[in-house]
């Protein structure tokens, strides 16, 4: 009996670790699949700029739900608390910045090349990332 015992347990632990490892996976994929930012504040119109920064203030004002799923690589997240590369675009700061107006024009072709939210952020991810 006592072997018997020492089986169902060994079975058990085996079963609910494969259950762990189940939801892990089907946790972080969901989370890869949904926005990264959540950007709520309004973003700045481009008439304010001139030249390739008003371009990327208009990008950002035609694409922002795509925008918001990427992550910005000049790291503005880690210095001035912004959730995407959209949040960029919520004040001045992409107008100095030509990581995040380069990121912008990239998406922006790649969006009107038909290509998804998902491709467009990992192509990104790919071109950007340090």
């Amino acid at each position: 009996m006592g072997r018997n015992l020492k089986r169902r347990v060994a079975v058990m632990g085996i079963t609910i670790s494969m259950s762990l490892l189940l939801w892990s996976i089907l946790l972080v994929s969901s989370m890869a699949a949904s926005p990264i930012g959540g950007e709520k504040r309004p973003l700045l119109s481009p008439e304010l700029f001139h030249g390739k920064t008003a371009y990327t203030y208009y990008i950002a004002n035609e694409i922002p739900e795509v925008l918001d799923n990427i992550y910005c690589y000049c790291h503005c997240q880690k210095h001035s608390g912004h959730k995407s590369l959209l949040s960029c675009y919520t004040d001045k700061h992409a107008a100095f910045c030509d990581v995040c107006q380069n990121e912008a024009i990239r998406a922006f072709e790649l969006h009107k090349e038909g290509k998804d939210i998902q491709t467009i952020k990992s192509m990104i991810d790919k071109e950007f990332e340090r």
